[in-house]
């Protein structure tokens, strides 16, 4: 069996992205061998890419931070040669070899069964965007907010976890307010689900008031920074927002005023690290409830070859939806 796979070589002060023959991993104890059908492409992806330490460190190094395919290799594990199955988060493309690779070992305690009414490509069509979306919409469900309360905000909208979420909640009946800095995918988040679309540039982003006019029963962060902390301040009372992304910034400048006098909740959302369970629970929303048959018009799909130059497109902000990497020989 031949393995080739995105390779990232340090070479002196810079970070060369391009595809490999490499090395067929050798399978230890508990852990399971991969023959990967699809991966995808996420920020982190593009970040580990570039050689930025806060996601990998040890070069050369493997990108792709999930996969789906099917098990060719168990070692003491309870999963069965021929099992399909999908992974992501933990440390999987950070610091040990990542999904985009023909095959790949990770430990059996990472992986789940895919779900019977998701195929590995619509599963990576998903990917860790897709579990991110699902996790932030479960909370927003869970915290009792339904589309009757009102308006939900989604910023970055236009990125992979913005897109699917704009989708999602639109399928779920909730009127979608979607914010972006591309005035040009203003007709691409409508078609998805959008019903407004606000212009991130026409926002007032540096205003000093603690608190504005009560609009939105929600908010799905995906960027952090002061757009976030502006719509903190558009809540109403026993509004719910949730944060999963830092593209804008990693630092809040906000203040107490809309948790204290209107009930405002913010709850972190973390696709990495969550439990097994919760990251079941989300993909069967995603195998049903949540299941999207717009699912392709929000994916672009893409060889090995095609993924240096696309990993540019999200560090540069022009990435739009999802890209599903196509992996193996399907």
């Amino acid at each position: 069996m031949s393995n080739r796979g995105i390779l990232v070589e340090k070479q002196g002060d810079e970070f060369v992205c391009s595809v490999k023959d490499l090395d067929m991993p050798v399978v230890e104890e508990g852990e399971i061998l991969i023959k990967v059908s699809y991966s995808s492409l996420n920020y982190k992806d593009a970040l580990s890419s570039i050689g930025n330490p806060g996601v990998s460190r040890n070069f050369p190094h493997i990108t792709g931070v999930d996969l789906a395919g099917e098990i060719v290799e168990s070692n003491g594990s309870h999963f069965s040669v021929g099992d399909k199955v999908v992974v992501t988060g933990y440390d999987l493309g950070m610091h040990t070899k990542g999904g985009h690779a023909k095959f790949v070992k990770v430990p059996a305690s990472w992986a789940l069964t895919i779900p019977e009414s998701l195929d590995e490509s619509e599963i990576m069509s998903l990917g860790t965007a897709g579990l991110t979306a699902a996790l932030s919409i479960n909370e927003l469900l869970d915290s009792k907010v339904t589309p009757n309360h009102g308006k939900i905000v989604v910023t970055g909208a236009t990125g992979g976890v913005g897109s699917l979420v704009v989708a999602i909640l639109a399928k779920l009946g909730f009127s979608v307010v979607a914010v972006t800095g591309k005035e040009e995918k203003i007709k691409y988040l409508n078609s998805i689900g959008a019903d407004q679309v606000l212009l991130r540039d026409k926002l007032d982003l540096e205003s000093k008031k603690p608190m504005l006019k009560g609009a939105y029963a929600g908010i799905i962060d995906t960027v952090g920074g002061k757009i976030l902390a502006y719509f903190l301040k558009t809540l109403k009372y026993d509004g719910v927002a949730t944060c999963c992304g830092l593209t804008s910034s990693h630092e809040l400048p906000t203040n107490v005023f809309p948790f204290i006098l209107r009930g405002v909740r913010l709850i972190g959302i973390d696709s990495v690290e969550c439990s097994l369970e919760k990251k079941e629970h989300a993909w069967k929303k995603l195998a049903k409830e949540y299941k999207l048959n717009t699912l392709e018009s929000l994916t672009t799909k893409i060889i090995l070859e095609e993924v240096p130059p696309k990993l540019q497109e999200l560090l540069l902000g022009r990435a739009v939806g999802r890209y599903l990497v196509k992996v193996g020989d399907n």
